[in-house]
């Protein structure tokens, strides 16, 4: 059984394929705590020494004098804040009153088949009935329920334990049975505290357009956090966490990872404490942040991810992988072969019209490319990001004819049609903003924050989600169109609403992305078939929440192939790689100005989803006749990089010379090795990749040779990268099983 509970020692044990996770009641007070979490235990019980309730300072029962002093060191499995325990609370409450203190007392529990879900939010599922890839995967649920007897208030903790894969998730649930509301200062979703182990804290850093780079630090005493208060999970923090062994490497060491279900406001903290232990927490930010609860109505948390690894970052990346592709993402493209497309924004940004697309979409045919997305600028009277966002209606000076022959036309060439939206936010200068002001977010008498010259529409009134969506549902209605590129380009500021009552002003915020959510629900609703990408400036709102309604996110709106390196191994550090929007672009590169070969930004951009960012009718011939051969090559290898397991060799970021990658099939058959040598070196050896993942025993041909090598003699001994001329030169070896 995935839960058991063990009545004698009151004690939950909670086991995934390769990990348990225990939680202990205290008997006398009814207190919660946390025992273990660690690698798989196949007995678990006797344990209950753990949670030292029998030294100083003892139970308040035995010790009623001390209980802050119990409190303060206790490993609690839920924290409270305002009764003693001075570390990092994961609940504040406050009162009509305007008092602040919470106690949690266990009540009892149940444990239910099947995965809870998580209404009007983005959680993991264990049906595969709810995944278009048919598997044999179960999960089971855990709730356990406390009560402030004091607030009359009831908290639910649930835990989601899978038993395919190495994973275990938390959410809560609040409700008001008191006569009066009550005000949730602070909700985080998960909370665990672990005696300190000399750990450091791995963390995914950035800022626009150089996304999720690894940053790894020794934890110190006191609180090191993460987080994002600008709306959107964000280009500068990543909702993702990990406290990891000084040891720990690619194989080896322990990691404690979270991950978030959210694509808003978070914060990730670790707090060492003055006796040696460490909170582990990760929520909901609490900057901005307030819920009134009336009597009666219930708040959900969303959905954290928790996994431990005993075999260092791969195990832990691989736990990610297989539960984000076999229980997040619902979408039909998910263990499909996803169209090669080709963008024209960096090829035309503004300047474009119908014949210009048509001539783009002639050339892509023929070069074997599959689909033309027409990107910003063809709504409104748009011909700078100056005006019109909010009048999705199509500017037929650049679009004769209209939309619906526009696709007509590019079908008939022979490719699929996609669309770009930015539904979220309206201009100053817009047809929508002058009929409704009040619609953007906004604080009254105060001049707002302009971002890229727009606001953000205020999507916690339902007539602006119901507007919204009927605009793009009206485009997407009126012509066949295969793809949607969901954009986001500007955090949120002067959080001011005219529709929320002013006790209700905090949660403008969380309101917010439950907005964003219902509209991607009823999208994908609607149009089922739909391959929906989205985007935020890029890569600002990649998370996991967001995949839970499109298969693949832009992963950053710098594409260089070098200045890609970095932020793709960040990226598929938690999310597979069929999940990551990577694009061969023009070069000199708009964002860095670097000139890279053509093969290698194909290299680099086939471990994503493949497509084209450049104009098709300008680039140099031998660019151009690169392209069948690259979009050949992507339909020999996507199963390959789509399905199969993925392993970091060598990482440019910390060797500063080469960078190497690869992905296995789950037979183990079929390995594809990416090597990009970033910067030639003089008068230095051959690189040796001690390779991962293949068949120790079996023998591996490289494909075009006639080398054959055993499995375990490449994975132990390595296989020597054949010498490469130049900066920036890649090379892709295709090891087969024979």
């Amino acid at each position: 059984m995935a839960i058991q509970y063990f009545e004698q020692e009151r004690v939950f044990k909670l086991d995934t394929p390769n990990t348990t996770y225990l939680i202990g009641v205290v008997d006398e007070e009814g207190y919660l705590g946390h025992l273990y979490y660690g690698a798989r235990l196949e007995n678990g019980q006797g344990l209950g020494y753990l949670l030292r309730t029998e030294e100083a300072p003892f139970v308040p029962s035995k010790n009623n004098r001390e209980k802050s002093s119990f409190l303060d060191f206790f490993h609690t499995e839920y924290p409270t804040g305002g009764v003693g325990d001075y570390r990092e609370s994961a609940l504040e409450v406050r009162n009509a009153d305007g008092f602040t203190a919470c106690q949690l007392q266990y009540q009892d529990y149940e444990i239910l088949d099947g995965k809870y879900d998580i209404p009007g939010m983005p959680a993991t599922f264990a049906d595969a009935a709810q995944s278009s890839h048919a598997q044999s995967s179960q999960a089971t649920t855990l709730r356990i329920r406390c009560v402030d007897s004091v607030l009359n208030l009831e908290v639910i903790l649930q835990y989601g334990v899978f038993e395919d894969v190495d994973a275990i998730t938390r959410s809560v649930i609040i409700q008001n049975h008191d006569d009066s509301p009550v005000y949730l200062e602070k909700v985080l979703s998960a909370s665990i505290d672990m005696d300190m182990e000399d750990y450091e804290m791995l963390t995914l850093h950035g800022s626009w357009a150089r996304e999720r780079h690894i940053q790894r630090n020794k934890l110190v005493y006191g609180r090191q956090s993460i987080g994002s208060f600008r709306g959107e999970s964000g280009h500068q923090e990543h909702p993702f966490i990990a406290l990891v062994s000084p040891d720990t490497t690619q194989e080896h060491g322990s990691v404690y990872a979270m991950s978030f279900v959210y694509s808003g406001n978070f914060i990730a903290q670790a707090e060492v404490s003055q006796f040696d232990s460490v909170r582990l927490q990760m929520g909901i930010h609490t900057q901005g942040f307030s819920w009134k609860l009336d009597p009666k109505e219930t708040f959900y948390s969303p959905e954290v991810v928790l996994t431990y690894s005993g075999n260092g970052l791969d195990h832990m990346t691989h736990t990610f992988h297989n539960l984000y592709r076999n229980h997040l993402i619902r979408s039909p493209y998910l263990h499909q072969e996803r169209p090669i497309l080709i963008n024209n924004w960096e090829a035309t940004y503004f300047d474009f019209d119908r014949e210009k697309l048509l001539a783009i979409a002639r050339d892509a045919k023929d070069a074997g490319i599959e689909m033309l997305v027409m990107d910003d600028g063809w709504f409104g009277k748009r011909s700078s990001d100056d005006s019109s966002l909010g009048d999705w209606f199509v500017n037929e000076e650049k679009l004769q004819g209209g939309l619906s022959y526009l696709v007509d036309e590019v079908k008939n060439i022979g490719l699929k049609f996609g669309i770009w939206f930015e539904p979220e936010m309206i201009s100053p200068d817009s047809n929508l903003y002058r009929a409704h002001p009040d619609w953007a977010i906004s604080i009254p008498r105060r001049d707002a924050t302009q971002s890229r010259s727009q606001f953000v529409l205020d999507l916690s009134r339902p007539e602006v989600i119901d507007y919204t969506y009927e605009q793009v549902a009206k485009i997407l209605r009126s012509a066949p169109i295969d793809y949607v590129k969901w954009d986001m380009n500007r955090q949120l500021s002067d959080l001011g609403s005219v529709y929320l009552e002013a006790d209700k002003m905090g949660e403008l915020s969380h309101r917010y992305v439950l907005g964003v959510y219902e509209l991607q629900e009823r999208l994908v609703t609607e149009f089922p078939d739909l391959l929906l990408e989205n985007c935020s400036g890029g890569g600002a709102r990649f998370d996991p929440g967001m995949l839970y309604y499109s298969p693949q996110i832009w992963c950053s709106d710098d594409t260089d192939a070098i200045e890609r390196l970095q932020i793709q191994e960040g990226t598929a550090l938690v999310y597979p790689l069929s999940t990551i929007g990577a694009h061969v672009s023009d070069c000199p590169n708009h964002s860095v100005g670097r000139t890279t070969p053509f093969k290698t930004r194909g290299d680099v951009a086939l471990a994503g989803t493949f497509g084209y960012e450049l104009d098709i009718t300008k680039i140099p011939d031998a660019d151009r006749a690169m392209i069948p051969e690259q979009t050949a090559q992507y339909h020999k290898y996507h199963e390959l990089i789509r399905e199969g397991t993925y392993y970091r060799i060598a990482s440019w970021g910390t060797n500063h010379s080469y960078d190497c990658y690869m992905v296995v099939n789950q037979d183990k058959t079929d390995a594809l090795v990416t090597y990009v040598q970033v910067l030639g070196q003089a008068n230095v050896h051959t690189k040796k990749m001690k390779l991962k993942g293949l068949d120790a025993g079996a023998t591996y041909e490289l494909e075009g040779t006639s080398e054959q090598y055993l499995g375990e003699s490449l994975m132990n001994a390595g296989y020597i990268v054949p010498k490469l001329w130049g900066d920036f030169q890649s090379i892709l070896l295709h090891f087969i099983r024979v």
